[in-house]
């Protein structure tokens, strides 16, 4: 008997301590919660306002961080342009100075054959020398793209052409080139040396 009573105080009491833990919880949450219910107490939680500026602090980094890649590979693209535009040019344009170097050379062939007199039979053979010379020059050029500039009758141009004397030609029409000093070269378009030329006067 005496142990059935014990058994029912003890339930008892069990019962009366897990009234008091549910009442406590309750209140621990009504608590966090405030008054109404809502969850402002959470908010302003000195936990929740740290983890909160640590994440703010996280997402600004990880922007500047992804910004910094970003003008990092944008960098790299413009080196990696640069380089094989440099590479291009080097191959394009590598043998400049030596055709400025061999451009005497051939005047200098263009003007003995001019002032050669090819009337002159024991001449004749040298004429033809030179101008079999004047022609490999040519093919030889060409093979590596050099052009000549000859521009006699055409319009002025100034970025192929260099004006050395401005004549008044009343038969010929204005700001044509009436006389070539000296012919230019073009290496894959660009100018090595411009025609040295008169023009007529406007």
């Amino acid at each position: 008997m005496a142990d059935d009573i014990k058994k029912d105080w003890g339930k008892i009491a069990e019962q009366e301590e897990h009234q008091e833990d549910k009442a406590s919880v309750e209140v621990n949450i009504g608590e966090e919660e405030g008054e109404d219910g809502d969850v402002s107490g959470i908010l302003s939680h000195p936990s929740y306002i740290e983890l909160e500026d640590k994440l703010t602090q996280a997402e600004q980094l990880a922007h500047e961080n992804w910004e910094k890649s970003m003008r990092a590979l944008a960098e790299l693209d413009n080196v990696r342009r640069r380089s094989e535009r440099d590479v291009a040019n080097a191959h394009k344009f590598g043998i400049e100075k030596f055709v400025e170097s061999l451009l005497p050379v051939v005047d200098s062939l263009e003007q003995a054959l001019q002032a050669a007199d090819k009337d002159n039979e024991s001449l004749q053979g040298m004429c033809e020398g030179i101008e079999l010379t004047l022609k490999l020059f040519a093919d030889s050029f060409a093979k590596f793209g050099v052009t000549q500039i000859n521009p006699e009758g055409e319009v002025f141009d100034p970025q192929h052409h260099e004006a050395m004397s401005i004549l008044q030609a009343p038969d010929v029409k204005p700001n044509t080139i009436i006389t070539v000093f000296q012919k230019g070269y073009l290496l894959n378009d660009r100018v090595v040396r411009p025609a040295r030329v008169v023009v007529s006067k406007a």
